[in-house]
């Protein structure tokens, strides 16, 4: 039994921010949920450090969980050290012997002094499902949207204590998951090049904890917000 009413959840969200893309739910757990299957897919070769997978990093799974649920597991996310540290899959160590994480700290897209502060989800998970919230079949973790420049402005309407955050764009996951914050990501060149994100898109991770208080927020704001846009296009009549 699902703890609350996800489908009108989503569609209020969708409904108040105007969101073009569905919202995600991300869920973090010791087994898979019943009924719901693998991502599964081929795997390339592996790199020379060992790094392959199904996809090139676990952001992908974001845009492939609109469409349908599915688990994975730490083996889908290797590709990406990155990932596989901000989700609990790898230690620091393990991450920073990667050829990929290398290449970044030797360019000083990062540096280890950033790296060794990164939220991470504190518990390594054996399974993290994904899938469309509207229709999630166990109660998430993380509720994760894309969104615009205006459906930003409204969110930081909502929430003045709105957190913003840089690269890497996944660590804004555990932020929500293990923090409780609702956290904005100005995006990561790695994570933007990996799915294809819109160059006019940042994501945003919401705790499923806090839905149901920001929905309420979200109401009163854009009720705020029309009026404004209304008088603002009222009072510029005056100069055409």
């Amino acid at each position: 039994m699902l703890e609350h009413d996800y489908a009108t959840m989503d569609r209020e969200l969708r409904d108040l921010l105007g969101l073009s893309i569905p919202p995600i739910a991300i869920t973090f757990g010791a087994q898979s949920p019943a009924g719901v299957h693998p991502f599964g897919g081929a795997q390339p070769a592996p790199t020379a450090d060992g790094r392959t997978g199904p996809v090139t990093a676990g952001c992908v799974f974001w845009n492939h969980a609109t469409e349908r649920e599915f688990t994975t597991v730490a083996a889908d996310h290797a590709n990406c050290s990155v990932g596989s540290y901000t989700h609990g899959f790898k230690t620091l160590q393990e991450a920073a012997a990667g050829g990929d994480v290398q290449m970044l700290l030797q360019v000083e897209w990062v540096t280890m002094e950033a790296a060794m502060g990164l939220p991470t989800v504190a518990q390594k998970p054996e399974v993290v499902t994904y899938g469309p919230f509207g229709t999630t079949s166990v109660d998430p973790d993380v509720v994760f949207l894309r969104l615009n420049g205006k459906q930003m402005m409204l969110l930081n309407d909502a929430l003045p204590d709105l957190r913003l955050e840089g690269k890497p764009q996944c660590h804004i996951i555990p932020i929500a998951k293990e923090q409780g914050e609702v956290v904005v990501s100005s995006g990561c060149m790695l994570s933007r090049v990996r799915t294809g994100m819109s160059n006019n898109d940042v994501t945003c991770a919401i705790p499923a904890s806090r839905i149901s208080d920001l929905l309420s927020r979200l109401k009163k704001a854009r009720e705020a917000d029309n009026k404004v846009a209304a008088y603002a296009a009222e009072d510029a009549r005056r100069f055409a």
